[in-house]
Order: C-alpha cells, then structure tokens, then sequence
C-alpha cells in the first residue's frame, strides 16, 4: 500500500510535551523521556547475512561536504552524516524527536541542586568502543572523552555552538561517571537539548581528534556511532561502513553511500533508474504527490518545519535606520514566499522567529496581528517610510544565496517583490557549504537563514542574543542582525522556573523583534525525502532533528 506520510501535524505535540514537562518540578524527569532506568530502543537480534553487501545509496540537495567535525557542522548535509557517526549521552529517540532517552549514558538522571547549583550525573555505558582508524587504533571511551568533548563545544574556537554552554562546568568523577553543573538551574526541556545527538552534544573521541587535528579532522572523523568514516570525494560522495563493535549491535546496512546532487532532476532521474535507493526531495506540494504516484516509490513528508527568516543586519547602512527595516517589511508578502511551496503539510506561514506550530513561546497569527506587527502588505506605506529616511530612489543591496531551493526560492521572491519599492537586490549563488561560511563571516546585509532548533531558547539565544553576533560577538554564531536588545528577556526567560512565565518572557523577547523589525519571519518547510518501497528507515518519520530520514543499526535495504 502506498505510503504518503503527512506527519508535520504530530509536531503540535511538542507543545503539549513541553508544557507538561516544565509545570513539573525541577528535579522531574523532562518530558516524554524514559524512566531513568529504562533503557534505549535497541536494535532487534542479529539476522542471517544475504550474500550481497547492503547498501544505502542517498542523495541530498547539497554541492559538497561542509564538515564531519560535529561541533561545527549547522549544514543539513554536514548534519546528516554527523548523526550516523557520533552519539552522545542522550537522545532524540530516533524518528521521534520529542522523546528523550539515554544513548551513551545508562539513564536519564534527575537533576540535584547542591549548594545553590544544579548538578547532572551521568553514568556511562561500559565497552562502548571509540571507532578505530588507520591513525587511532579502537579505544573504550570514558568520562575523559565526554568531558574533553563538553568543553570542546563550549569553547568558540573548536565549536561553533559555544554560546549553548555558558554557565556549565564538567567533570570526570571516574572512568565511567560525568558531573554536569549549572550555574542556573535548567528545566530538563532546556538542558537535555545541550547533551543530546544534536549540535554541541555529540560526544567527539578525544585520542582520534588529537592525532589527526582539528581541520583534518573535519574530513577524517571519528566517533562511537553506528558508521565509520571510510572515504571522501570532493562534490561526489561520502562512503560510510558499518561500526562491527557498535554498542547497539552491528548496522544492517553494510555501506552507506551519502552523495551530492544539487541538481534535483539528477536526484529524481538517479532514483527513479535505480542508481539510488533514497533522495532528498523539494519542498512542494505538487513534486511529493507526483512522486509519490511513481510505481515503486513512496514519499514521506516529516517534521521539524525548519523556519525560514529574513534577518536584517542593524548595524550597516541603510538597514541601521529602523524606517527602512519597516518598509522591506511592508514590502513584502508572506503568501507569495509560501506559493512557491503549495502550502501545508510541506510548507505554512510563521510569524514569529519562534514557530507557534511546533513550539511553546512562539507568537500565533493572532496575537501578531493583534498588536498590529503582521506588517501587512502596503506598498505605499513602504515607499513613504523610504523616502523619511532619505532612499526615495530604493537602494542596492549584494547577497550570497545557497543552491538550494529552500533559500534560492526565498531570495528571489524577496528580490521580485522589493524591486516593486526600488530596492534592487543583486544575488550571487554559491553552494551550500560555501554560504554557511561566508554569512558567518558577515558578508550579507541581509540574511535569509533556514532552521529549526529544538525550543525557544536555542532559537531566540542564538539568533538575537548579543554574544551570538557573527564575528564580534563573545560567542559568535548567528546573531546575523548584530542585535542586543533582547539580552535580559532571554537570559530572564532560561531561568524562569514558572512555564507559564517563561512562556511569556519569550513572546515578550519576540514582540520587541517585530517592534523594531529585526527579522521578519517568512514560513516553516517540513521535510521531504523520496524512496524506494524496499528501504525501511526501521522507524516512523515523526520528526527528526538531524533533518533527513535517519540511518541507524536497524535500517534495511531489501532489493
């Protein structure tokens, strides 16, 4: 029976999860997690070999690799590889990103607070084996891997997520025991993210990075995942191997071949012939029913919505002047961003920096355009608020825009729409890769960033907190609008113990964004992969943080 699983709507239970996890006590386990003593989803028992290798051939949008250092990688491409071969204390069960449960560690504990702090302890699984390489024979990992690799991540020159970090300490009680201390204390909806499989949380095998350095090791990784790294060839693939001593047990998958096909009709031809079994598919409606309707072939559309905005950088000419900001924004017209997409499930309009769809503080259509900041198309208003401030003629602006159709078809709808009040935008595509690095060396005036991060924190903290600013913040991540304002509502939102209150902090935080129109908020985009009916991911695609279907020791190929 064919299958076209529309799942972004399951997303709306993280709020429900949310909720019900923050209005319990501090010392309560986060929500929808395991007992502490229960046990990770394990993979079933080992079945007969077939005589032919299993491979899993994928191909993702991208051009090329970005990086395999885990602490660095923030491209869907770099993040989906990470995920096959790093683990980390907890995890986002997989297909499953609203529950928790314990991956390196033993349990989940419950958090205690001594001495006005809030301690974490974690015991570690035994035997769980460091991938061996031709460089790093195969080690047990210990407390010293995890505690180098916390404060690794932590640290802005080895991470690029060391503003997630602040306040935390980490210690090696013994060979098998990790003590985590908060300056603050955290709900665990807002501390389990910071050790789980998702950005600074993987856990990086300490001997392997200093034996081969930090940029070889970008494309030369090693970890305790359920892959090894096998071999890399610039803008054609990556091969993985099964990890035989993985602590779960041994992939079904033998090999996996990741490749990079930016072109979509590559993708599309490549998996209709045979040549591969998976493909990341394009953000619309129209292709995924089409696709779908292929003898064969199945599609499945899943969560997260990564959240798509128009980032402003304030600290540049004429973006400096807030009159401007407002005339971009009234410029523009949120249903002709989410036409190039055909709608929901596969896209839908936000209107916060924070999407109310998916997560607990996020700003409703509602109340947004109860207080009067929708910013509704008005091209008149846009062209008075132009001349006020000195550009009656519009402007030029250069960016650089990703490849890929999730940011190539925003920025050039933005481009389509303000050439209307004379501001000329001039884009300059490159690869996937090469984006991420030159927006974090803040090269565009104006940044349009698609993403999803796992609660309202993460998103506000590193998109608006001003140690983020790209470049010269303390912490430098993607703060791209050079903004302070929200410092004290974010930092005053981490530690509030109250849900309802924090909740409120963070629409507050977000009201003052759209107030001095920092980043106008344009729509989320669901995941969308296409494969053959023979490939079993061994789990439902719900939601999955690592953004692609995920390939683990139970995913089978069965020609």
């Amino acid at each position: 029976m064919k299958r076209y699983v529309f799942l972004v709507s399951i997303l709306v239970l993280l709020l429900a999860l949310f909720v019900a996890g923050c209005s319990q006590q501090q010392t309560t386990q986060a929500p929808a997690q395991e007992s502490a003593s229960a046990q990770p989803t394990e993979a079933p028992a080992a079945e007969a070999k077939p005589s032919e290798p299993m491979v899993m051939r994928y191909a993702d949008k991208a051009a090329d690799l970005g990086t395999m250092d885990p602490h660095f990688a923030a491209a869907t491409n770099d993040r989906n590889l990470v995920d096959m071969i790093f683990n980390a204390l907890v995890r986002y069960k997989p297909g499953d990103g609203s529950q928790f449960e314990p991956d390196l560690a033993e349990a989940i504990p419950n958090p205690e607070m001594v001495d006005g702090k809030q301690v974490w302890t974690f015991k570690l699984r035994k035997g769980v084996m460091c991938q061996g390489t031709k460089e790093t024979p195969a080690y047990e990992l210990t407390s010293a891997d995890v505690v180098w690799s916390l404060q690794k991540s932590a640290n802005p020159d080895t991470s690029a997520y060391a503003g997630e970090y602040n306040g935390m300490s980490v210690e090696a009680v013994d060979d098998y025991t990790v003590k985590i201390t908060m300056d603050q204390p955290l709900s665990p909806i807002l501390f389990l993210p910071k050790v789980t499989n998702y950005a600074g949380g993987f856990i990086v095998c300490k001997k392997h990075y200093e034996n081969v350095g930090g940029e070889n090791f970008k494309t030369n990784p090693a970890g305790t995942g359920p892959f090894k790294f096998e071999s890399y060839t610039p803008q054609d693939k990556v091969v993985l191997v099964a990890n035989d001593d993985y602590f779960r047990g041994r992939p079904k998958l033998d090999r996996v071949e990741y490749r990079f096909m930016p072109e979509l009709n590559s993708r599309e031809l490549g998996l209709k012939s045979g040549d591969l079994d998976a493909i990341a598919g394009q953000n619309e409606s129209e292709w995924a029913k089409r696709m779908d309707a292929e003898d064969g072939l199945s599609v499945d559309v899943y969560g997260p919505g990564e959240v798509a905005v128009i980032h402003f950088n304030t600290s540049v000419k004429p973006l400096d002047d807030v009159r401007v900001r407002k005339a971009i924004a009234y410029a523009l017209d949120r249903d002709e961003f989410l036409a190039l997409f055909g709608g929901p499930p596969v896209a839908g309009k936000v209107y916060s920096a924070v999407p109310a769809q998916f997560l607990a503080g996020g700003l409703t259509e509602e109340e947004v355009k109860a207080k009067g900041l929708d910013y509704a198309r008005d091209l008149d208003k846009a062209k008075k608020l132009l001349a006020e401030a000195g550009y009656p003629d519009g402007f030029s602006l250069e960016v650089v825009s990703s490849e890929r159709e999730s940011y190539l078809k925003p920025y050039t709808s933005m481009q389509a729409q303000l050439a209307k009040i004379g501001i000329d935008i001039k884009i300059k595509t490159v690869d996937h890769s090469s984006m991420h690095k030159l927006i974090r060396q803040d090269v565009n005036p104006i940044v349009i960033y698609v993403a999803w991060r796992p609660n309202a924190d993460v998103y506000l903290t590193r998109f608006y907190h001003s140690d983020s600013i790209v470049v010269s913040g303390a912490k430098p991540d993607t703060n791209f609008s050079h903004y302070t304002g929200i410092d004290d509502l974010i930092e005053a939102a981490r530690v509030e113990q109250d849900p309802e209150k924090q909740v409120e902090l963070w629409k507050e935080a977000q009201i003052k964004l759209l107030e001095d129109m920092i980043s106008y908020p344009i729509l989320y985009m669901s995941q969308v992969t296409a494969r053959h009916d023979y490939v079993d991911y061994g789990h439902d695609l719900k939601t999955v943080f690592s953004l692609y279907p995920q390939f683990d020791e139970t995913t089978t190929v069965n020609k």
